[in-house]
């Protein structure tokens, strides 16, 4: 590393200006020197403070463990968290800080099991803030637009914290929330608000009551950006395409990431529909394979992403599987200029199900039946009897709105190849009316499992 290099580095593990935009651009040596400077200091942390890792890691506590040394310790699981709640509530036993540090509470939505409360200090309410504007700043977001949150402010984390977000991005935010849609639409119109962050499935409802209610074509609201998370189907060119086509503005898929662990952690930028892994500072990430085994991060690489904090005050985690698997897209320097790797997602392992041995995501179904604009509104729902493995797909999809009943027979057959082709399995296709399937402002499940 070069003297110069040193100095932006060293300057950079002092600042709290976390949208500074040279950090944004250091070469991989250089954040690698920051990840390890940060990572000493937090293993000294967690190891002293967080009763569950000291549990874990017996052997570990009091020694030195590098950040190449972490493929020695055990891997944590959302369980592990389940645990230690119910052991120590409402925290749990991987609390690693005083209770009179923490300055919020938010709660997981549960969906994959019992919910989870998340405590955060206010120095982690602020680099979660900080490294989301980041994100929000690289999907387009800027001091001069004004931007209405449209995710429900109740516990979970994707109101208040995704809303802080924005504004350490600079923008002017107007929290609106869920439900009034009549009431959000005309403040687009009145504020002159100019972008919009939601679900990606939220301006399908919104397209629906400006339909029915004999209103402006939705490209005439004038927004220009839509900042979109908390559901799969934005890497569909088509779906993107539609999208754009209908509002009129930029679609970028601008929050992924993970309440528990960071709630912001990836964005798309301007020059590419691929993520940004904006975390490293905060986060040292590892992508494993089936077996565990550590994976190199370069183009090409398919594994789960797996996350460590090397900075973090409240819930540290260490080795914490994510259950997303995802695909490196890129690494070294972006047309954008960011050096961060780029990456797709393709899908959780717990929702994954198996088709006569072939492991199939939702979101591979999403991105085929999004694939055919003429022939169905996008809606659709998996129905999985019993515990599975399944003999087939099974969905039913909505036709599109001018899909003629007497063209539903090829519709469906045509819909069944798009899904064998990208999920790779058998599909079963039955088609349903437009507007059958309830739009939702939050995050919709695609998957209805029923009993055997």
């Amino acid at each position: 590393m070069t003297g110069a290099s040193t100095i932006q580095t060293e300057a950079l593990m002092s600042t709290s200006d976390l949208l500074h935009p040279d950090f944004e651009t250091l070469a991989d040596g250089e954040i690698r020197a920051l990840q390890d400077h940060l990572w000493t200091a937090q293993w000294a942390y967690v190891s002293d403070r967080s009763a569950m890792y000291r549990r874990m890691f017996p052997a570990s506590v009091g020694r030195p463990v590098t950040l190449d040394g972490l493929q020695d310790l055990p891997l944590t699981d959302k369980e592990d968290l389940r645990a230690g709640q119910e052991a120590v509530y409402p925290f749990g036993d991987y609390v690693a800080c005083a209770e009179e540090s923490i300055v919020r509470l938010h709660r997981t939505s549960g969906t994959t099991g019992r919910a989870l409360n998340l405590a955060n200090s206010r120095q982690d309410c602020d680099r979660i803030a900080s490294i989301g504007g980041r994100a929000m700043h690289a999907s387009g977001l800027r001091s001069t637009d004004r931007v209405v949150h449209c995710l429900n402010y109740c516990m979970w984390t994707g109101g208040v914290t995704d809303h802080m977000t924005l504004e350490a991005a600079g923008a002017t935010v107007v929290p609106f929330g869920v439900g009034n849609t009549k009431q959000l639409l005309q403040a687009i119109r009145d504020l002159k608000i100019t972008a919009i962050s939601c679900t990606p499935s939220y301006p399908a409802l919104l397209e629906k009551l400006l339909r029915d209610e004999g209103g402006p074509a939705p490209r005439d609201l004038g927004l220009r950006l839509g900042l979109f998370g908390g559901e799969a189907g934005l890497d569909n060119a088509a779906f993107r395409a539609t999208m754009e086509e209908t509002w009129g503005f930029g679609v970028r898929n601008a929050n992924y990431g993970l309440s528990e662990v960071l709630s912001t952690l990836g964005s798309q930028c301007e020059a590419t529909t691929d993520l940004h892994f904006h975390g490293s500072d905060y986060l040292f990430a590892e992508i494993l394979d089936a077996e565990g085994n550590r994976l190199p991060i370069r183009e090409g690489t398919v594994g789960e992403l797996v996350c460590t904090h090397i900075e973090k005050e409240c819930q540290p985690l260490i080795r914490y599987r994510t259950r997303d698997v995802i695909t490196v897209t890129g690494t070294g320097r972006c047309a954008c200029g960011r050096t961060s790797w780029r990456f797709r997602v393709s899908g959780r392992t717990d929702d994954m199900f198996n088709v006569r041995g072939i492991n199939v995501f939702p979101s591979a179904v999403r991105k085929a039946v999004s694939s055919l604009p003429a022939l169905s509104s996008g809606h659709f729902r998996i129905r999985l009897v019993g515990p599975g493995p399944y003999d087939r797909i099974q969905l039913r999809v909505e036709a599109a709105e001018r899909l003629p009943g007497t063209a539903w027979p090829a519709a469906a057959a045509e819909l069944e190849k798009a899904v064998r082709e990208q999920a790779g399995a058998t599909a079963s296709v039955t088609m349903i009316p437009h507007d059958t399937l309830p739009r939702t402002a939050g995050k919709t499940d695609w998957i209805e499992r029923v009993a055997s």
